[in-house]
């Protein structure tokens, strides 16, 4: 038998029309829409109050981070919030933050050397306007975990187990910070 025989899931239309992914897609956001789910980069529905996130979250300049994690954090935002958009408006915010990581040992060989470690990383931050003087629009402090094993005598893999490990939470970070400065500028008049 094959591995495509064996295989329990299809990315192909079954024959009588529409894929599954494209019906399931199509149930979740009608019943979704039922219960007044409303996307949190979608633009307000008319007679709503607020404004379209996607442009102010394009509008926000990112301040200097520093080290390795900071560059991580500062590229992984600059992803989602689309700064790197040339259609994007003129910057009205400042957001300020920094990566704190902290390590601790989880596991033990028997000679006492540490064989597992845990990262915590918090990253602080705070959204402003660009104005004089700036005015605080929020603050926060986003926090991931994470852990990673010290393979014994090899040095290559213990590295790239810990950087991967830094990357996923630099990515969480990121991705935390985005929907907290949607949520932060959903219900605020635009600039």
């Amino acid at each position: 038998m094959s591995q495509a025989e064996s295989s329990t899931s299809s990315s192909e239309e079954p024959r009588g029309g529409v894929a599954r992914r494209g019906l399931l897609a199509a149930l979740g956001a009608s019943t979704l829409a039922g219960c007044g789910f409303h996307p949190l980069n979608a633009p307000p529905e008319p007679g709503e109050a607020g404004t379209a996130v996607g442009p102010e979250l394009a509008a926000i300049r990112i301040g200097p981070t520093y080290g390795r994690s900071g560059q991580l954090l500062h590229q992984g935002l600059e992803r989602r919030l689309a700064s790197r958009d040339r259609s994007a408006p003129a910057a009205r915010y400042l957001l300020t933050t920094y990566v704190l990581p902290s390590y601790e040992a989880q596991g033990y060989r028997r000679d006492g050397s540490p064989s597992r470690f845990r990262i915590t990383m918090s990253a602080p931050w705070t959204l402003s306007t660009l104005s004089v003087p700036p005015q605080q629009i929020a603050a926060g402090t986003v926090r991931a975990m994470d852990s990673f094993n010290i393979v014994d005598l090899e040095f290559f893999s213990s590295t790239v187990s810990s950087e991967a490990a830094e990357r996923r939470l630099v990515d969480r970070l990121a991705e935390d910070m985005t929907i907290r400065l949607a949520l932060a500028l959903r219900d605020r008049p635009a600039a």
